[in-house]
């Protein structure tokens, strides 16, 4: 079957927090079922979903473009104060067009969160002209400058501007962007971009802004517009779009919508078919544990162990301790783990020499003789008849995982001594998202539709809290539940609506233990993230895609037994009583 000749590129997921509509599953399975040869994914100031977006297409067949709907700041990243514009931020998608686009696009939106955050995070001129390399650019919606200076009258700015993006990214790389999503003020907009294409030779393409799926979507969708700024479906003033038709369009929609400016429509293939990108999903981006001696890694590691086994077991070793020592060393250095031994075993003793409390081990770890040697671990594996290979397994080359505890008040300073190490560049925390589940979802909704909160409160507790539940399988289980659903159509709806708006990222949080230390800087791989709230630096992929990408991921539990013990054995110390 021949492929269709429209390729979405301006597409918002559910990563655009509490703004899209769209889970990436099913956005994958609404390209295919429509034949399209790729889908872009252009999120608002970020690419969250940049990993599991792109692993869902190849899966699929479908050709992933990665790209993010920028936020550009008109007088300059580094103003945080209100523009002259009146417009602190305007809107510009970018694509990656190969390996060399995606690490720029990567280099701007970190550099977005952690330089230029005020309100959105935002880029520049200044910082597009120093990273453009391997990128494609669209002018955005209603909200991009150059729309905007349209629609003020201001044609010479428009024209500056576009000219400007031309001449940053290269004729060829640069596209004015028209849109039909039944908006009045779109087709004198249309008009003039058209116009701005003829006389600056500059290419239009024809996008949807899609925030959600399906038209039926948009009350949904309108709704999660009210989760995000708190206010109610009858509130007088709020944000709201004024159409519901910023759906996944289908090629034939598309066509006939920019019948009459068909290169526009050909153009979103034309782009589609230079964006290459490609990452490499099946290695292991390993840091080097740098040791001081100058030995090998493999070499220090059998020196410490072999050291270690001495002081815990005794001079001459039993056999079994010595063929299983050598071959759980031999297993790391065969599959190349060796300096992620030497870099848990140096920060757990950096802990210990600061006196900081840390746990005897968990999980699959103690399995290890060669943990036990170098008191990452403080249970006997031989003794106790544990196996190795449940934690790594020479016929299954996948991660090692050590989980460690350490004393919850205390855990920032090993952070800070493994950032001090390895430089700041290197190390950063893992983001993670919380999703809307079932009840909450019942909630937000119920808020939003202004419903009063004793009903919302009466059908949420009829949903179990437990995991794995979702309105579904509450609903089959619940009798009083499918009840109410019929006979109120109110609860029908606030129950339909929470159903598509069930399981939607809802915000962006610190993973409570992982930590991510890569062998080059970090913005190589992953992009970076600041929570408006503290200045605590993430990466913007989450643990299953900073795992998926092969960057190595530490576990640093922060226990609260831990530190109650210490502080326990403290008190007992100063009081002088007897433990």
């Amino acid at each position: 079957m021949q492929h269709a000749d429209y390729v979405p590129l301006h597409v918002h997921t559910e990563y655009s927090l509490l703004d899209g509509a769209i889970k990436i599953k099913e956005l994958i399975e609404t390209a295919t079922a429509y034949n399209m040869p790729a889908v872009a994914i252009t999120d608002h100031g970020n690419i969250f979903g940049a990993i599991k977006f792109y692993s869902a297409a190849i899966k699929a067949g479908i050709k992933p473009i990665i790209g993010c709907e920028v936020y550009v700041a008109p007088d300059g990243r580094l103003n945080k104060k209100s523009s002259s514009s009146g417009e602190n931020a305007f809107h510009l998608i970018l694509l990656a067009r190969n390996m060399d686009g995606y690490r720029n696009l990567v280099t701007l939106v970190s550099k977005a969160y952690l330089e230029g955050f005020y309100y959105k995070p935002r880029i520049d001129a200044d910082l597009l002209t120093q990273y453009s390399g391997g990128l494609i650019a669209l002018s955005s919606c209603l909200h991009g400058e150059i729309p905007y200076y349209l629609s003020q009258g201001m044609i010479d700015e428009a024209r500056e501007v576009a000219l400007r993006y031309k001449n940053i990214l290269g004729p060829e790389n640069f596209y004015l962007e028209i849109q039909d999503n039944g908006i009045e003020v779109q087709y004198e907009i249309n008009r003039k971009l058209q116009e701005l294409s003829k006389e600056l030779h500059i290419g239009l393409v024809a996008t949807n802004d899609c925030h959600y799926l399906k038209k039926e979507d948009s009350r949904a969708h309108d709704i999660l517009l009210c989760i995000q700024t708190g206010k109610t479906i009858n509130a007088r003033e709020r944000l709201r779009f004024e159409t519901d038709q910023l759906y996944f369009k289908s090629p034939e929609e598309m066509k006939a919508s920019f019948s009459e400016t068909p290169e526009a429509i050909l153009n979103t293939r034309k782009i589609a078919e230079r964006c290459n990108l490609e990452f490499q999903l099946d290695t292991f981006l390993l840091p080097r544990f740098e040791v001081e001696s100058g030995d090998m890694p493999e070499d220090y590691l059998k020196k410490l162990s072999v050291k270690g086994l001495q002081r815990k077991i005794g001079t001459e070793p039993p056999e079994v301790y010595l063929k299983r020592l050598d071959y759980e060393l031999k297993t790391i250095e065969k599959m190349g783990f060796a300096s992620y031994f030497l870099i848990v075993w140096d920060f757990i003793n950096f802990a210990r020499n600061r006196g900081i409390p840390v746990g005897p081990g968990r999980g699959s770890a103690a399995g290890s003789l060669v943990a036990y040697c170098l008191d990452i671990t403080e249970i006997d594996p031989i003794k106790y008849n544990l196996l190795f290979e449940r934690f790594l397994n020479p016929d299954r080359i996948s991660m090692p995982d050590i989980d460690v505890d350490f004393c919850k008040d205390r855990r920032p300073e090993v952070i800070n001594y493994v950032a001090e190490k390895y430089g700041s560049e290197h190390v950063a925390q893992i983001i993670t998202f919380g999703s809307m589940a079932a009840r909450a979802a019942i909630r937000d909704v119920g808020r939003a539709l202004d419903i009063p909160y004793a009903e919302v409160d009466r059908i949420a507790k009829l949903i179990s809290g437990g995991p794995g539940v979702t309105i579904d399988t509450a609903m089959a289980a619940e009798p009083k539940l499918r009840e109410v659903y019929k006979a109120k159509p109110e609860i029908k709806e606030l129950i339909d609506i929470a159903k598509r708006l069930e399981g939607l990222s809802r915000h962006a949080s610190t993973h409570a233990a992982g930590v991510v230390i890569s062998p080059t800087p970090l913005t190589d791989y992953t992009p970076l993230y600041k929570s408006p709230s503290d200045e605590t630096v993430t990466t913007q992929f989450d643990m299953k895609s900073i795992e998926a990408i092969g960057l190595l991921k530490f576990d640093f539990l922060g226990l609260k037994t831990l530190t109650v013990i210490e502080e326990t054995l403290k008190y007992l110390q100063d009081t002088d009583k007897a433990l």
